[in-house]
C-alpha cells in the first residue's frame, strides 16, 4: 500500500486523523527534508528516506516499488499532497506501470490557503484562485493571464512556492498585473512559516505589498473588492 498523504503546515496539531493513522501503519515514509524534520519525533521508530525536489519522480518510483514488495509506505507533503505535491505524478507512474487501482491512495491535508488564511483571518470568503508561482511547471506566461482573469473579475487570489530570485523580483509585477483592475488599496496579507516557529503575518494594502520581500516560507493573499481590515485581521465579507 502506497499513502499519499498531506501533513498540513506542521506537525499533528495541523494533521488529520486519517493522515496520523497512515503514519503509524507506514514501515517507511518518504518526504523531503522539512518535512521529515516536522513528523519524526512523533513518528521515531519508522525508516525514513529524505527526498530530493529535483529527483522526485524517481523517489516517487522508489516508493512505489518498495509498496509492491509488500510494505506500508507514505509518502509525505506538506499542506496537501495533491495540490502542488506528488500524488499526480504518483499516479501517472502507477498507470504506466499497470498497478492496482486500489493500491495508491491520497489522504488530504491543510494547504496553505486554508492554514495561512486562518492566520490572517477569513480572506477566503468568497470566490478565490490559488496560483503556484513555479515557472518550473508552469510557463510564466500562463501565470501571468491567470493573474490578469483573476484580479479582472475580481477574484481573491492566494500565491503559493516563492522559490527562487526571479520569482521574488516578479511579485512587483504581479502586483502591477492586478493594479490594472483594482485599487492600490486593495487588502492584501502574507504569511510566513505557517504552523511553524516563527510563524508571523502581516495586513498591507496593495501597494505596499509590492514593496516586501517575501522568501520561500511566505504564502501571499489578495484581496478583491469587498476584502477589508476588520479588527487587525483581513476579511473578506459582501454586505
Amino acid at each position: 500500500m502506497l499513502y499519499v498523504v498531506g501533513i498540513g503546515p506542521g506537525g499533528p496539531a495541523y494533521m488529520t486523523k486519517e493522515a496520523e493513522d497512515a503514519l503509524w501503519e507506514s514501515d517507511v515514509i518518504f518526504g523531503d527534508t522539512i518535512c521529515v524534520k516536522l513528523i519524526k519525533a512523533y513518528y521515531p521508530h519508522k525508516e525514513y528516506i529524505t527526498t530530493i525536489a529535483q529527483e522526485e519522480k524517481g523517489y516517487c518510483e522508489r516508493a512505489l516499488a518498495e509498496s509492491e514488495k509488500g510494505k506500508c509506505i507514505s509518502y509525505i507533503c506538506s499542506g496537501d499532497s495533491a495540490i502542488y505535491g506528488v500524488a499526480a505524478l504518483i499516479y501517472k507512474l502507477a498507470e504506466k506501470q499497470q498497478i492496482a487501482e486500489n493500491h495508491v491512495e491520497v489522504i488530504a491535508g491543510v494547504t496553505a490557503a486554508l492554514s495561512g488564511g486562518a492566520v490572517l483571518g477569513a480572506p477566503l470568503s468568497d470566490d478565490f484562485m490559488v496560483i503556484s508561482l513555479d515557472d518550473q511547471q508552469t510557463p510564466w506566461e500562463k501565470i501571468e493571464r491567470r493573474i490578469s482573469c483573476a484580479a479582472m473579475s475580481d477574484t481573491i487570489l492566494c500565491l503559493y512556492n516563492l522559490t527562487h530570485e526571479k520569482q521574488y523580483n516578479s511579485l512587483k509585477h504581479i502586483c502591477d498585473l492586478v493594479l490594472e483592475y483594482q485599487s492600490e488599496r486593495t487588502v492584501c496579507g502574507y504569511v510566513k512559516n505557517i504552523g511553524r516557529d516563527g510563524e508571523n503575518y502581516k495586513i498591507v494594502s496593495l501597494k505596499e505589498l509590492k514593496e516586501i520581500e517575501p522568501d520561500q516560507t511566505t504564502t501571499i493573499f489578495i484581496g478583491n473588492s469587498d476584502t477589508k481590515e476588520l479588527m487587525g485581521k483581513m476579511v473578506t465579507y459582501h454586505t
